[in-house]
């Protein structure tokens, strides 16, 4: 091989791995993290969970990337460690449609339809249909499946690249001797487990093998020791993701390994008796690029079928190399909320999305509660509530640093049209949330003002404020239900009680302005009833915005600044008819 066949074979190698990422990376995006929402949910069963794991790595074409996706799951105590096990197996399973795919490349034959069979034939096809797409596409359905052809297309042509480059190295003697070497079962399987930790993509190790079995030097005795190498160097890339991690995420990546390892062993030493007792006539027979897939798919299924059934085995395994500490047993029952933002899941915005949308749903309970508690103080006041208002409000600001910081570092991947706008919401809706909060404790302020001067509002005020308080009690259920059940018509009644809301903080001003001239009122009282009106009017303002963000997503020509003045023809007519409705509802009398 001269200068330029090597550098063939480089180009080719790049080729096939950023085609690989590329297709996998359209697959993912597609999916839109149900795929992982999957995982997350059917586990029950391990037999379901094997199935599954295969189904998921078979579609986004990495075992690596479903096995670091459950590191975060047990990680972020989504998922248990028991669960987690027969989805790894069935990831093992999964992976090896990659070769399958790559086996292709080996059809030989006369006929135009089996031809038409070989990549080589039909990826410019799909090459020109992935570039039409991609360069008209306006969807981000379009653009992502104009990813997965051309990534299939660019993997194939770099798979075919890296096989022509490497052809004439059958007729090297000194590569053949140098492959030979590779008949020593040790030495294969370090040789495959080096190759893929390197490049962590036990799929991309096993198609360079393909690759260069063209050359004629591999036989079917001399690749097994190297694929069952490659199971066990894939496990690298979860290892490296579990550092850091909390010990369940640990011991899944020990599992990962564990299994691989067992396998492995078990396989070679099977094959090896049975080989020496019936003397295999297919071991020194030369390998092509189907007997390569063949052989990584006979092992996966043998492996899992031979440790399905020893799972609390393997999961003791893991618990026996990473104990339980007393921290850890301590811990137990004591849910941290905020495991969930695993930096692991930014490689699947859908997922994270989803993630940072549950904790914020948790969010918009918690504030609506808040409020709620601190409204309650002024009908009865304890230092305890008070307390708890604080702690809400606390709580509250740490929902807003790490939701903020995890969708920031969100918004620095590769985002679809649609998830970038989920996170644009998201970031919006936590702010709005915080800021209800921040108005609960202005409320819990002014009304541990009142008990320590012991100031009580009039008969006449006292009912005001009762009735101010409901529209803004009903405002915020509204705003609340309408964002955690994502309902845009339910969204549509926030702001007609809005304005209703504005109509009352009016009113109840211009009473209290009243009640001052006549003497009827104090100015203690009178700031108390002031601070309380403005921060119930800015707690409906943040509702507001919040059914606006929602009902955008739905029509994206609203107008967040200026929604009831865009309104015209049937829907500012019903918005008028819910006006009236809370009008009526929220009298002052």
């Amino acid at each position: 091989m001269d200068i330029f066949g090597f550098l063939s074979l480089i180009g080719g190698l790049a080729l096939f791995l950023y085609g690989m990422n590329v297709m996998g990376g359209g697959l993912e995006k597609l999916s839109g993290g149900k795929l992982e929402r999957l995982l997350e949910k059917l586990t029950s069963n391990p037999l379901k969970a094997v199935l599954l794991g295969a189904g998921v790595t078979a579609v986004i074409q990495s075992s690596s990337a479903t096995t670091v996706m459950l590191v975060g799951f047990v990680n972020s105590g989504i998922m248990k460690l028991s669960q987690a096990i027969g989805i790894i197996m069935g990831a093992n399973i999964g992976t090896t449609i990659t070769s399958w795919l790559l086996s292709l490349t080996g059809i030989q034959s006369d006929n135009l339809f089996i031809k038409m069979l070989k990549p080589s034939s039909f990826s410019p096809i799909l090459a020109i249909i992935g570039i039409i797409l991609l360069m008209g596409a306006v969807s981000d359905k379009k653009k992502n499946i104009a990813e997965i052809l051309l990534g299939f297309a660019v993997l194939m042509f770099g798979m075919e690249t890296m096989s022509g480059a490497v052809k004439p190295l059958a007729d090297v003697p000194e590569f053949t001797g140098i492959l030979t070497k590779f008949s020593n079962p040790l030495l294969g399987v370090l040789v495959g487990a080096l190759l893929t930790a390197v490049i962590q993509s036990s799929s991309a190790s096993v198609g360079i093998l393909q690759a260069l079995s063209v050359t004629g030097a591999f036989t079917y005795g001399s690749v097994i020791p190297i694929i069952m190498g490659q199971n066990i160097g894939t496990c690298v890339t979860a290892m490296i993701s579990a550092v850091g991690a909390n010990k369940g995420a640990r011991r899944t990546a020990f599992v990962h390994l564990y299994f691989n390892i067992i396998g492995s062993v078990v396989f070679l030493i099977l094959y090896s008796v049975l080989n020496m007792i019936f003397q295999f006539d297919f071991a020194d027979e030369t390998v092509g690029v189907a007997g390569i897939a063949a052989i990584h798919s006979i092992f996966n299924v043998f492996a899992t079928l031979l440790l399905l059934p020893f799972i609390k085995g393997l999961e003791k395994l893991a618990y026996l190399t990473i104990p339980v500490d007393k921290e850890e047993e301590a811990a137990v029952g004591r849910e941290d909320q905020f495991k969930v933002l695993d930096e692991r899941f930014l490689a699947t915005p859908g997922f994270a999305i989803e993630q940072c949308m549950s904790l914020t749903r948790k969010m918009a309970e918690l504030a609506k509660d808040t409020v709620f508690t601190a409204m309650k103080l002024f009908r009865e006041y304890s230092p305890e509530a008070a307390r708890q208002v604080e702690l809400q409000e606390e709580l509250l600001d740490k929902y807003d640093d790490k939701l903020s910081r995890y969708l920031t570092q969100l918004g620095s991947q590769n985002l679809a049209e649609r998830e970038g706008q989920a996170l644009s919401t998201l970031m919006h809706s936590i702010n709005d949330f915080e800021r209800i909060g921040d108005h609960a404790l202005n409320l819990m302020e002014t009304a541990e003002k009142m008990q320590k001067k012991e100031l009580e509002f009039s008969k006449k005020a006292k009912h005001e404020m009762e009735v101010f308080g409901a529209a803004v009690a009903d405002i915020l259920n509204r705003s609340v239900e309408a964002f955690i059940k994502n309902d845009a018509e339910l969204a549509s009644t926030v702001e007609p009680l809005e304005e209703v809301i504005d109509d009352l903080n009016k009113e109840v001003k211009k009473r209290h302005i009243k009640r001052l001239r006549k003497g009827k009122c104090t100015i203690d009282l009178g700031m108390a009833l002031t601070e309380v009106s403005v921060n119930y009017e800015r707690v409906a303002d943040h509702c507001s915005n919040l059914a606006v963000y929602l009902i955008q997503t739905e029509d994206n020509t609203v107008e967040a600044h200026d929604y009831v003045s865009s309104l015209s023809g049937e829907t500012r007519e019903r918005f008028q008819q819910m006006y009236e409705v809370f009008q009526e509802q929220y009298q002052l009398s």
